[in-house]
């Protein structure tokens, strides 16, 4: 069999360079064209390596690198693009998807708060799978809300690296704990059957219900080992807050030092609770920024607790709920598992930024399109 020819040596002009750079690099670009940019870029760099020796590096066989660079070499940047697709022509044009996106973003229907596959099909004339699809491609869920808060605290920044700080470097001989309360946790007693689970079939149960009274939950979490402090109060007043300090006191060796992050609750910072802290200077309190209780990690392990024991649990009093929750703190501890913290400040106050930036382009660009109409 004769053998092929080697496709001419692949030359770029500075044009082409940058825009198969860019091609290569976008985000947005199509993963089979950014491919096929760095394809071509490469055989433009090393014009004597072997078309093999460029499949390996971008894991594709010599085949294929040849059919690009011959294409590229016809038609230049545009022989990159997929060729046309046999079968009938495409009855949803480009201008069609970018008026139905459109219509999804800067508008809502008349009687509902968000658009459906169904209202959407209507409103733009198209099906209501077209619609589907259309959507999916794009990332766009109308029937989904997310709710944000942005911290309106003047020491956000430091605040930020202060706890962030304790958790990638705490100081030697000290010991941090993430302290929080769960407050108004209530004892129900659920009335009914139960169905259990069956293949097929989630488990049922009958939503009655009889309280039984509530409990307050201090906890202090230390996230780098796992291990839980906590105890149940009838309430969360200071004074209980000041009778877990102490709990917390004892259960510390005395040669280290405790620092404490937690938020902005009034009672972490009642008089009485600062008169017991004169008293034990190795207490240091680290607060949260006001709506930043993301930041300390007890919330995670109330998160568990809750799904774990609390939300299907049926007890028929505070005190089987009480010896429910001390019975999870006993096993967490006996198998603790590491909060690990793993952004820094720096990561945290970019993110913060660019959803402020990403948002704020948004207004502005509602208010332009509201002054053009």
């Amino acid at each position: 069999m004769a053998r092929q020819p080697r496709p001419p040596h692949i030359v770029l002009s500075p044009e082409e360079q940058q825009r198969l750079t860019e091609l290569a690099r976008r985000r947005k670009t199509l993963r089979g064209l950014a491919a096929r940019a760095q394809l071509i870029l490469l055989s433009a760099e090393q014009p004597y390596t072997s078309l093999t020796q460029i499949g390996e590096q971008l894991g594709v066989c010599r085949h294929t690198v040849r059919t690009w660079r011959q294409r590229f070499v016809q038609d230049r940047i545009a022989g990159l693009r997929d060729a046309p697709k046999p079968g009938a022509p495409r009855k949803i044009q480009d201008d069609d998807v970018e008026r139905l996106i459109r219509l999804t973003l800067d508008s809502v229907p008349a009687n509902a708060t968000h658009w459906t596959t169904r209202s959407m099909a209507q409103a733009s004339g198209m099906t209501q799978n077209a619609v589907f699809r259309i959507w999916r491609a794009f990332g766009l869920r109308p029937h989904l809300s997310e709710s944000f808060k942005l911290s309106q605290d003047p020491l956000f920044i430091e605040k930020v690296r202060d706890i962030v700080g304790l958790y990638l470097s705490p100081p030697a001989k000290a010991l941090v704990l993430c302290v929080d309360e769960k407050p108004q946790i209530q004892a129900l007693e659920r009335n009914g059957g139960v169905f259990p689970m069956q293949p097929g079939e989630i488990e049922k149960r009958a939503h009655d219900y009889v309280r039984h009274g509530t409990t307050t939950l201090f906890a202090a979490l230390n996230a780098q080992v796992g291990t839980v402090i906590g105890k149940c109060y009838p309430r969360h007043r200071s004074e209980e807050f000041k009778a877990f300090l102490e709990e917390v006191n004892q259960n510390v060796p005395a040669d280290l030092d405790v620092h404490l992050i937690l938020d902005n609750y009034v009672t972490h910072k009642a008089k009485v609770v600062q008169d017991w802290l004169v008293g034990h200077p190795r207490f240091q309190l680290h607060f949260t920024p006001t709506s930043g209780s993301w930041l300390n990690l007890v919330e995670s392990w109330f998160a568990l607790l809750t799904t774990r024991q609390l939300r299907r649990g049926s007890f028929i009093s505070t005190q089987a709920l009480e010896t429910a929750i001390e019975r999870y703190i006993q096993q967490t501890n006996e198998d603790p598992k590491p909060f690990t913290w793993t952004k820094t400040a720096d990561q945290i106050l970019e993110s913060v930024a660019r959803f402020c930036k990403r948002q704020l382009s948004r207004v502005e660009e509602q208010k332009y399109r509201e002054t053009q109409e």
